[in-house]
């Protein structure tokens, strides 16, 4: 079935929208953008080019997505979840696209309201980003990661939930295996 977009949403000639998927309003999907089949992108969102959503995906409202990220299938992006592309940018400074820093979301993940993914990272499969997490590192498949920056969330014997380092958890997982 052909795609649903609002009539208040811009869609640039060019643009990519697979079958099923509906666009709500004030989003503005540039012309080399693609975004794949029975997605539910919210109102006030931003798809720059050279960006790829995945089939199946959601995405909530105001989210900014910036050249050089893809989103692959069964995604779930909260509200106002920001994604980067240049680590360190400068007003009055043109960088080529050929310089930013590749984002990818990997199948089934999911990305909590208000979160900032800082560009050249990955978040691994099915993984977790808790609500406004600061994602500076590349988030291992199936793990959940919360706070700024993003810490591993863990369980002691007790089932006590606590936050250590990517460093710290990597540590540990060299030692138990």
């Amino acid at each position: 079935m052909k795609p649903f977009i609002h009539p208040l949403a811009d869609v640039e000639e060019g643009a990519e929208v697979g079958e099923d998927s509906v666009i709500w309003r004030w989003t503005h999907v540039m012309s080399k953008a693609k975004i794949g089949k029975n997605c539910t992108i919210g109102q006030g969102c931003f798809f720059q080019d050279d960006t790829e959503v995945g089939d199946d995906c959601k995405i909530q409202n105001n989210v900014s997505v910036y050249t050089g990220v893809t989103l692959e299938d069964n995604v779930f992006i909260g509200p106002s979840v920001v994604f980067t592309n240049v680590r360190k940018p400068k007003a009055g400074v043109i960088i080529a696209t050929s310089a930013y820093n590749r984002t990818i979301v990997r199948q089934g993940a999911t990305i909590g309201a208000n979160a900032t993914i800082v560009c050249g990272v990955e978040i691994g499969e099915n993984a977790l980003v808790g609500a406004g997490a600061v994602i500076t590192k590349s988030v291992p498949p199936g793990i959940c990661v919360v706070g700024n920056p993003a810490g591993v969330l863990v369980r002691d014997v007790r089932g006590v939930s606590f936050v250590i380092s990517f460093e710290d958890y990597y540590i540990k997982r060299l030692h138990h295996n």
